[in-house]
């Protein structure tokens, strides 16, 4: 082959190859990234602890949020939720909603019940109280001490939001500073409690019994949405102490709620038959 010609061949083959590096590095340059994964939709159940249908919330990042939601759910306001307990019904401090929940948990709201007065001797410095609060200001109480002043006050309960002191409304108030108020009263005089207990269920179990768990704890390796003050929520691994979905007994409590109101529709009919001399039907 003639000098030349060989020379041609190799300067064109070297533009080729320029030309195809080129043609691959734009290409690479130009094309479009995968798209997002689409955001996981977190739909939870949840029932009105004294009783209800089954409702389904979805789509929030707080506690206020989660109230809300429940309250738009059950038509009611978000000022009458006290607290929430994941998979029982129970005022149950153990299984209290915190700031996280499992994804297969199932939402107990504990709405405002009766309201009542208390007069109390303070006969001893300590009263024997624990003070918690749901994280948008109702303060209520999670453990009363055997024994204690207060336990010897039948109408004092675990699960009680305490209104005012002395006639001082505390709603609002941080855990913290209801106890600070509580333990600044003065020995050997009496104070005066507001106290709003949770709505009951038909089964109301002995006091002693309140706030304590008799089910083992049990460690599942689920996945749980932590709820911030500040913030969006984020998922994490589920906490040893989280407990599993008691399936049973929520279907039970909900054929419980159905079969109340029907009772109730035929209890009315069957009032009805009566005011105008028909029949009843048994």
């Amino acid at each position: 082959m003639p000098l030349g010609l060989r020379r041609k061949l190799k300067t064109k083959s070297k533009e080729e190859a320029r030309l195809v590096k080129v043609e691959q590095t734009g290409a690479s340059v130009g094309s479009l990234p995968d798209p997002p994964a689409p955001p996981r939709k977190l739909v939870f159940h949840t029932q009105l602890a004294h009783g209800s249908a089954t409702g389904r919330v979805e789509d929030f990042s707080s506690i206020k949020e989660l109230y809300a939601k429940i309250a738009g759910v059950f038509e009611i306001s978000a000022s009458e939720i006290l607290y929430c307990t994941l998979n029982t019904p129970k005022v149950d401090m153990e299984r209290l909603l915190g700031s996280q929940i499992g994804l297969e948990d199932f939402i107990f709201a504990h709405v405002k019940g009766i309201k009542k007065e208390v007069n109390v001797h303070k006969s001893e410095d300590s009263l024997g109280l624990t003070i918690t609060d749901n994280g948008t200001g109702y303060a209520f109480i999670k453990r009363i001490k055997d024994g204690s002043l207060i336990d010897s006050i039948k109408t004092i309960c675990v699960g009680d939001h305490i209104e005012s002191i002395n006639g001082e409304d505390i709603v609002g108030w941080r855990h913290y500073d209801v106890a600070k108020k509580l333990k600044e009263l003065k020995k050997d005089e009496p104070f005066t409690l507001k106290l709003i207990e949770p709505k009951k269920a038909f089964e109301v179990e002995p006091r002693s019994k309140a706030g304590k768990s008799s089910a083992g704890k049990i460690s599942t390796g689920r996945e749980t949405l932590r709820l911030r003050s500040k913030g969006p929520a984020t998922m994490e691994e589920m906490l040893p102490q989280c407990l599993k979905l008691e399936r049973t007994k929520v279907i039970q409590m909900n054929l419980l709620w159905h079969l109340t109101k029907l009772l109730e529709t035929l209890h009315s009919q069957m009032n009805f038959s009566l005011m105008f001399g028909e029949p009843s039907v048994m």
